[in-house]
């Protein structure tokens, strides 16, 4: 009898962003002339630049090309994408890495969701909370946790609430965690970490033979020059952080596919008996035995997102999403909301108002606004009593939305 992995049935409710896909079909097909403003998924809507257009089109030539043809690659990236990163990612900033401590993959969801694998089961997690669901979601289904409390948090993780108090940068747990999980800029309450911040929690990590794994996939987006853009600007951090970044939202390439893990070589991690091991070698083995690597056309526009021309025209995007979240957060405002995030992050974070849940405002917003956002909740239970605004939509669409939302 073909047994399954049981853990999977403690995720008892769907996904988020399939739920909100769900309830927005269902609405379109009663209000089929509706005009649906979505700023709920943090999907990016404008095309990809010139530059990055032209490195596809030379590509896509070479794969046509008997001389220039590309086969299967190194798992873990091609040196001139790797090369392009650490010089312009890090190098800039002061952290010195190799080639070999860049993984090349098809996206930091996966990443983020994939690196829990190769730590051992009993290790404690802990978590934001309010959190982006596939940190811990995949290590439910991995079986570190026990069954859902009814504010829906597992037993077995230990979750740090991030709320007004303390402005969305969590406290050190109480208890001793061994994997933690932390997101800067922060999706999704688009709140960000100083360097004296990260400092604490890196120093946590040392002092407990923990492992932080830093999420920064939002890192280009930040304004402020004291906020750090890697934990790695932290002294110390190479030996206790891997860091996960994107193209997604960087450089629109949400449909293209394309990011990057860093694990240095002086991170450890230990064997049941206390011996020290190198984390480096084991994602390597693990990367290249589950994956080919990203396609060569993604990787040559991923490099072209370093170029002169490439830097001004990703950098106009970007503004052009944080002009979209500067309105969002001033129409909110000045209409007596009660709004964080917008600044050095790409989302609004919205408190609902008359004490709404975040649900009930969700489809309130969609039935009289026909607005999309993503309800707090579902990023878990301290998210209740917000909802996510995604600032990635057209200009004109979120000046509409904000309309819209005037007339509510």
């Amino acid at each position: 009898m073909i047994k399954i992995n049981e853990n999977y049935l403690k995720l008892q409710s769907g996904y988020l962003f399939p739920e909100i896909s769900r309830r927005v079909r269902a609405f379109s097909a009663k209000n089929p002339n509706a005009k649906i403003i979505r700023l709920g998924i943090g999907d990016v809507t404008e095309p990809l630049p010139p530059a990055i257009i032209e490195a596809m089109h030379k590509a896509v030539e070479q794969m046509g090309s008997r001389a220039d043809f590309k086969g299967y690659g190194p798992e873990q990236g091609y040196d001139f994408l790797s090369e392009a990163i650490i010089a312009n990612d890090y190098k800039s900033r002061g952290v010195n890495l190799e080639n070999s401590e860049v993984f090349v993959s098809d996206g930091a969801k996966c990443d983020t969701g994939n690196f829990q694998e190769i730590f051992g089961i009993d290790n404690v997690i802990a978590v934001t909370d309010p959190v982006y669901p596939v940190y811990v979601d995949t290590n439910v289904m991995a079986g570190r946790s026990g069954n859902t409390d009814k504010t829906g948090r597992f037993s077995g993780i230990i979750y740090m609430p991030c709320t007004p108090d303390n402005n969305f940068v969590p406290e050190l747990p109480k208890g001793k965690a061994d994997l933690i999980y932390l997101c800067f800029p922060n999706n999704p309450t688009g709140a960000v970490a100083t360097k004296e911040q990260l400092k604490i929690w890196v120093d946590y990590a040392r002092d407990n033979k923990s492992i932080i794994l830093f999420d920064a996939a939002y890192e280009a987006f930040i304004s402020d020059n004291i906020i750090p853009h890697s934990i790695y600007e932290v002294e110390g951090a190479k030996e206790v952080a891997v860091e996960f970044r994107s193209f997604s939202k960087t450089a629109g390439f949400t449909g293209l596919r394309c990011a990057f893990t860093v694990v240095p070589k002086e991170l450890r991690a230990w064997t049941k008996d206390g011996k020290a091991v190198e984390v480096n070698p084991i994602w390597n083995r693990r990367h290249c035995t589950k994956f080919n690597g990203a396609s060569f056309i993604s990787q040559a526009a991923a490099a072209a997102v370093y170029t002169e021309s490439g830097k001004k025209q990703v950098r106009k995007i970007i503004e052009l999403y944080m002009s979209n979240a500067a309105l969002i957060r001033s129409t909110l405002e000045k209409l007596g909301h009660e709004v964080y995030g917008g600044v050095n992050a790409p989302y609004v974070w919205l408190k609902t108002p008359n004490k709404k849940s975040s649900w009930e405002f969700f489809d309130l917003l969609l039935e009289k606004a026909n607005v999309v956002c993503t309800p707090g909740s579902g990023f878990g239970s301290a998210g209740e009593g917000f909802v996510r605004l995604s600032a990635f939509g057209e200009p004109a669409n979120v000046a509409e939305a904000m309309e819209r939302f005037k007339k509510l």
